[in-house]
Parts: C-alpha cells; sequence; structure tokens
C-alpha cells in the first residue's frame, strides 16, 4: 500500500479546487475512470511511465486517460511529504497540447510552491 497521498490545488486567491470541480462535472462513467487512474498514480508514488503519464516542464507531469472518445490530461507533481498535487485539467481536443493548458498549470504550480502551507 502506498503512503501517497493526492490533494487538488487550491487557488490562493478564491479557494477553487478547479481538477476537483473538473472531476464532478464529469458524466458516471468518465469520472469512475478519471479517478481509477488517480488512484493508480497515488498506488505508484505519483510516478506512471508512459502511455499513463508524461513529463511536460520541470517536476510537472501529465497524467494521461483516454476513455471511449474523451482525451481528459490532468497535470501534476510530486510534493514534499509523498503529496501529489493536481494542479489543472482539461479535455484534450487537439493533437498537440496547447501552450496556453500548460502556462496554467505552471502558474498553478507557482502558486502551490509559494503556497505551500496549504498542503502540509
Amino acid at each position: 500500500m502506498s503512503d501517497y497521498r493526492v490533494k487538488f490545488y487550491k487557488n490562493s486567491g478564491n479557494g477553487k479546487e478547479l481538477v476537483l470541480e473538473y472531476i464532478e462535472n464529469l458524466d458516471c462513467k468518465n469520472k469512475a475512470k478519471v479517478l481509477k487512474y488517480i488512484e493508480f498514480l497515488r498506488g505508484n508514488n505519483g510516478y506512471l511511465e508512459e502511455p499513463y503519464s508524461r513529463h511536460i516542464t520541470g517536476k510537472i507531469r501529465e497524467l494521461r486517460i483516454n476513455f471511449s472518445k474523451n482525451k481528459h490530461r490532468i497535470f501534476y507533481f510530486t510534493f514534499i511529504e509523498k503529496t501529489i498535487i493536481l494542479l489543472h485539467s482539461f479535455l484534450k481536443k487537439t493533437k498537440k497540447t496547447s501552450n496556453g493548458e500548460i502556462k496554467k498549470a505552471v502558474n498553478n504550480y507557482n502558486d502551490a510552491i509559494n503556497n505551500r502551507h496549504i498542503y502540509e
């Protein structure tokens, strides 16, 4: 059993947890698949090889959940005290991940690092 835990990035300005909101707004089957992959990530101590995950930039990785025709993506990083922070999520509709989506994840990462007390 893994000692790792999963936390949702919480915006320090407005307190929103957009990854959690994204998951809660999915239909039952998609939600179950996404949650299964998050648990798989936790069970593997925050690291999965391709095709389940891939490196994006710096410490940020992308959890890749393909289900039916949907391609869910969740950016995350492994933080202190064996904590996985889910930073940003979106439904991928193009072949290449847009720089805009990556920028959102980087901004959330910087906010999480600068407000690390929220996750400790």
